[in-house]
């Protein structure tokens, strides 16, 4: 088949090596003349650079992965990368600047949580308790529980550190949406498949190469070199319909995969005004209507720097309340970055951008004891949906021939890369 794929996100470069390697044509329209989508290098330009002077490579937003994501990781060997060569590999660790907090130890799954837990610094004998009893009991109950119930609901039995400094640093950031409003649901899924699901399933994978880098233009590569076509600056504002072909930019496909964010994918379909029968029409209707419905997050990085700045670990938590909004903070200098770069990582962030930097700005002060400059505050408004208790979120088919991908897709993954990569990968045989 000849298909379109329009977005050259993590969604539509995993579509686009799927169907290429079913066999199919494929023809990718980006609208930028970046690979990524929310999920890239921000400018590989010589103009963002330090105080100093340095160049300062920079990503749209700090990712992770984790070792669960196995379909991210098999499709990056598939396209010719090495995870063990572009990630840092380090067990779960949700360590405070003060030291305290947890650590998993670098153990088979799933020795490596029950020692942590056991061995995590400032607990008392009660926190762990009510955590492994709270642990066994999901587990006791296949990770599921009632599609209403939130993460915060989930979670009650525990104590208010284990809440703290555990659940809700995960819950934002897996999930990015606070535990009182977030789906236990999916949460559990996510702890199922971290803890339970593959041998190092709960090791954080840092990126130690920029997000474009890591999957998208290895990935874009490879499909080139088997007669794809990538066109850049070509933002695809409608389609119609040639009989039982789309017409995209003036071109004739079999099918058209909209790997765009939901609120694209959505103006596109209601901009089309699809001529289609009317058992087709109904359920274009509902596509539209379901993915309109999705509410969003907001995402913010602050990137910073000091001359000196430095952490003990990669990867630190914070303990974050509205006048100090980070959950996260990275060493960039870690991660193959500049010396004294460091990124700040606040979940569902509200407030303005200047608002937000000068507050991370004064949280590094006050729990790293770090007086920093601010290099660039990235806000990414539409970052993901908000995943709340029984969301209804859209499917892959939205008429024949045309399909959808994207994290927003209905799935078991919250908002990450492995949700998208797993939606591309599902539209691709659904063709």
């Amino acid at each position: 088949m000849k298909v379109a794929i329009i977005g050259a996100g993590w969604a539509g470069m995993t579509a686009a090596v799927k169907a290429t390697e079913a066999g199919h044509q494929v023809t990718i329209f980006e609208s930028t003349q970046a690979l990524g989508g929310r999920a890239r290098a921000l400018s590989r330009s010589p103009a963002l650079v330090l105080p100093n002077g340095a160049p300062a490579p920079l990503d749209n937003g700090q990712h992770i992965l984790i070792g669960a994501y196995t379909e991210t990781l098999q499709l990056m060997r598939l396209v010719g990368l090495s995870p063990e060569a572009a990630l840092l590999d380090m067990p779960m660790t949700l360590q405070f600047p003060d030291g305290l907090g947890l650590a998993f130890a670098n153990l088979p799954t799933p020795l490596d949580a029950l020692v942590g837990i056991l061995q995590a610094r400032g607990w008392s004998l009660a926190d762990k308790w009510a955590l492994l009893s709270a642990a066994l009991g999901w587990k006791l109950k296949g990770f599921r529980c009632e599609d209403s119930l939130s993460v915060a609901g989930l979670c009650l039995g525990l104590t208010p550190r284990v809440k703290a400094e555990l659940i809700e640093p995960l819950c934002v950031s897996a999930l990015n949406t606070l535990p009182e409003q977030a789906s236990g649901q999916v949460f559990l899924r996510v702890l199922q498949d971290a803890l339970l699901g593959v041998p190092g399933g709960s090791h954080l994978l840092l990126p130690k190469v920029d997000l474009s880098a890591l999957f998208p233009d290895a990935a874009a590569s490879w499909v080139l070199a088997r007669g794809g076509l990538l066109k850049l600056g070509q933002r695809v504002a409608s389609l119609a319909t040639h009989g039982q072909r789309w017409l995209v930019q003036g071109e004739l496909f079999d099918a058209v995969l909209l790997a765009t964010s939901a609120h694209h994918a959505a103006q596109i379909i209601h901009a089309s005004g699809l001529d289609a029968p009317p058992c087709t029409a109904a359920g274009v209707q509902h596509w539209v209507e379901t993915t309109q419905a999705l509410q969003h997050e907001a995402i913010a990085t602050v990137y910073a720097w000091a001359p000196q700045a430095s952490l003990p670990l990669a990867m630190l938590a914070l303990r974050s309340s509205a006048a100090h909004p980070a959950q996260f903070v990275f060493d960039r200098a870690q991660l193959g970055g500049p010396a004294g770069l460091l990124a700040f990582v606040v979940s569902a962030a509200q407030g303005e951008r200047a608002t937000l930097q000068a507050q991370v700005l004064a949280q590094a002060r006050a729990q790293l004891d770090l007086t920093l400059q601010a290099v660039q505050t990235v806000v990414e408004k539409r970052a993901t949906f908000a995943c709340t208790p029984g969301l209804q979120r859209p499917p892959s088919t939205i008429a024949p021939g045309l399909l959808a991908c994207g994290d927003h897709v209905a799935g078991p993954y919250p908002a990450t890369l492995e949700g998208a990569v797993r939606s591309g990968a599902a539209a691709v045989a659904l063709l």
